[in-house]
C-alpha cells in the first residue's frame, strides 16, 4: 500500500484529520509519573491509549527524545509500538542532507525506528529527498512554508518572480511520482495556505500550529483539505497532551482531543 492510501484509509476509519503531536517534555508532565521507569513512555502510551481512535496520526518530535540520550532511542521504538499499525506515525526530524548521508538518515527513520513517514527540508536539492521517498509506503512531508518568525528569511524571497516556497511545491509534485510526497504548511500562513492547496491539489499537507501557536483552525481545514476533504493532517501538540498535569491528564487529552476532531468535522461539513 503507498502512503496515499495509508492516509487515506486511516482517515476514513477514525473519521479524522487529527494529528497529535508527541513532543513529550519530562519537566511538563504530570508529577506523578516521573518517579516511573521511564516517565515518557509511560505518558505517551496513556495518551496513546485514550485517544488513538481519534486520530489519523501521531507525529513525534525527535528532539524532545535526542536530548534524552540512549533511553531516548528506546522510548522512541517503544512509543510507535504502542500505537495501531495502520495510525500513519510521523518522525518530525527535519532532515536534508547530501546524498550518502540522507541514504542513512532514511533508513534509520524507515527502518530501524519503523516510521511512516518523515519530515524532510528540501534546501540541499533532490539527492537529499530522494532516499526518503523510494518507498512507496514511506511518505515525506517536505517543508513548504513554515511558521515561525523567520521563516520569511529564505520561503518569501523572489526567484524568477516567485516566492521560494512556490519553487520547492513545483519540484515535489515532479518528485511524487510514487504518491508519497507531501508539503508542512504552518497553519498561521493563512493567505499561504491558500494559495498551496491551488498549487498542489492532491498532495497532503501537514498543518502544524493549530491550538497553542494560534494557527486559523477554520482556514487550516477549509484550505488545507483536498476536494473530498481528506489529505490534512492537522496537527496539535501541547493543547492536547498537556490538557491537565494531574491524574486525570490522559482522559484530559481525551477530551480535547475528542473537541478538536469534532471542530475540524464540523468545518469540514461545511466546505466539503
Amino acid at each position: 500500500m503507498n502512503f496515499y492510501s495509508a492516509l487515506r484509509s486511516i482517515q476514513v476509519k477514525n473519521n479524522s484529520l487529527l494529528c497529535i503531536g508527541l513532543d513529550s517534555d519530562l519537566n511538563k508532565i504530570p508529577k506523578h509519573l516521573r518517579s516511573a521507569e521511564n516517565p515518557i513512555l509511560e505518558f505517551n502510551k496513556q495518551i496513546i491509549e485514550a485517544t488513538k481512535d481519534l486520530v489519523c496520526a501521531y507525529k513525534l518530535n525527535l528532539a524532545f527524545y535526542e536530548v534524552l540520550g540512549e533511553k531516548g532511542w528506546h522510548t522512541i521504538k517503544q512509543t510507535l509500538a504502542a500505537i495501531p499499525s495502520d495510525i500513519v506515525t510521523i518522525g518530525d526530524a527535519k532532515r536534508g542532507d547530501i546524498g550518502n548521508t540522507a541514504e542513512m538518515y532514511a533508513k534509520s527513520m524507515r527502518e530501524d525506528f519503523g516510521f511512516m513517514a518523515s519530515t524532510v527540508n528540501p534546501y540541499m536539492g533532490f539527492d537529499s529527498v530522494e532516499p526518503f521517498i523510494r518507498d512507496e509506503s514511506h511518505g515525506a512531508f517536505v517543508l513548504a512554508i513554515t511558521s515561525n518568525i523567520g521563516s520569511r528569511d529564505f520561503q518569501h524571497l523572489k526567484a524568477r518572480n516567485k516566492p521560494l516556497y512556490e519553487h520547492v511545491i513545483a519540484r515535489v509534485k515532479k518528485w511524487n511520482t510514487r504518491q508519497n510526497c507531501g508539503l508542512v504548511v504552518g497553519a498561521t500562513r493563512t493567505q499561504e495556505l491558500k494559495s498551496i492547496r491551488k498549487l498542489a491539489p492532491t498532495l497532503p499537507l501537514l498543518i502544524p500550529g493549530v491550538g497553542a501557536q494560534g494557527g486559523d483552525l477554520a482556514a487550516a481545514v477549509r484550505y488545507g483539505c483536498d476536494k473530498n476533504g481528506e489529505m490534512a493532517v492537522i496537527n496539535s501538540s501541547r493543547g492536547i497532551i498537556y490538557a491537565a498535569s494531574g491524574q486525570d491528564f490522559a482522559e484530559a487529552a481525551r477530551t480535547a482531543a475528542l473537541t478538536l476532531r469534532d471542530e475540524i468535522n464540523a468545518i469540514r461539513a461545511k466546505y466539503f
